[in-house]
């Protein structure tokens, strides 16, 4: 039995020396800082943690941009540092260049109309409508929905390098372009929840995404891409709301536009 045990203990040693470990940590850290901010980075923490010190008109904005700050603490700075001072990986290296800029702002110039023209049907939806904008009085007052949009961006920045970033180019040493499909499972998965178009939805944008910033050799890309995408479906949700608005024509937008001046 002994003898057993410890020729399983050689040969698990040997497996185990053989894992990529930038790779393992990276996807270990991932797990682990989604739960972490799952934890730290809610809504109910700051509301739980803060409900002496911030007025209770506040609390509703102010657990939102938490939420939203703290994803970019740990979806971007903390992955960043993992990989530029455990592993000494160059900025260039983890997708935080420029990369082909010209081919990504090529690119963003195409997606974007069509972007604008998949929010405008897909608002139609109650069940968008019934979840955008996720902070509900940003859709009765445009200064409250201007800064839950500012504020959202560190959200993205965070959100897209935890996924474009970090474990995309921290496995490509080990996956190449499998690493493409690694990042997309978990962004995928975290898309549970949404209305159903959006989740699924979200593994054919995961895969293309994850494959432009692979090409592009940069995950700034991604960025403004997702962020407009959310900012478009929150703005066409919030027109919607405040119209009544319906429908997919000509007719059916100019109405919604009238919503800007309200």
């Amino acid at each position: 039995m002994r003898d057993r045990l410890k020729q399983e203990w050689a040969e698990l040693r040997k497996q185990i020396g053989g894992i990529d470990r930038q790779a393992a940590v990276v996807l270990i850290a991932a797990a682990a800082l989604v739960i972490l901010h799952s934890q730290i980075g809610s809504k109910g923490f700051f509301r739980e943690t803060f409900a002496e010190t911030v007025a209770p008109e506040h609390m509703a904005l102010g657990s939102w941009a938490w939420r939203f700050v703290m994803q970019g603490v740990l979806g971007f700075i903390v992955p960043v540092g993992i990989l530029m001072v455990f592993f000494k990986r160059k900025p260039s290296e983890i997708g935080l260049g420029l990369g082909d800029w010209k081919l990504a702002s090529l690119i963003g110039g195409l997606y974007i109309p069509l972007v604008a023209l998949g929010t405008w049907v897909l608002s139609a939806d109650p069940a968008f409508q019934s979840t955008y904008p996720h902070l509900r009085i940003a859709a009765t007052d445009w200064q409250t929905f201007m800064l839950y949009e500012l504020l959202y961006i560190f959200y993205w920045i965070g959100w897209e390098y935890l996924w474009r970033g970090f474990v995309l180019f921290g496995t490509a040493p080990a996956f190449g372009y499998l690493a493409i499909v690694v990042q997309t499972v978990p962004f995928a998965i975290l898309h549970v929840g949404k209305p159903p178009a959006e989740a699924y939805l979200s593994i054919l944008g995961g895969l293309a995404l994850g494959a432009l910033v692979w090409r592009c050799r940069s995950f700034w890309i991604a960025v403004p891409l997702h962020a407009v995408q959310m900012l478009l479906i929150d703005l066409f949700c919030t027109l919607r709301l405040r119209t009544g608005a319906t429908g997919f024509g000509p007719a059916a937008f100019i109405e919604a536009l009238r919503g800007l001046g309200g």
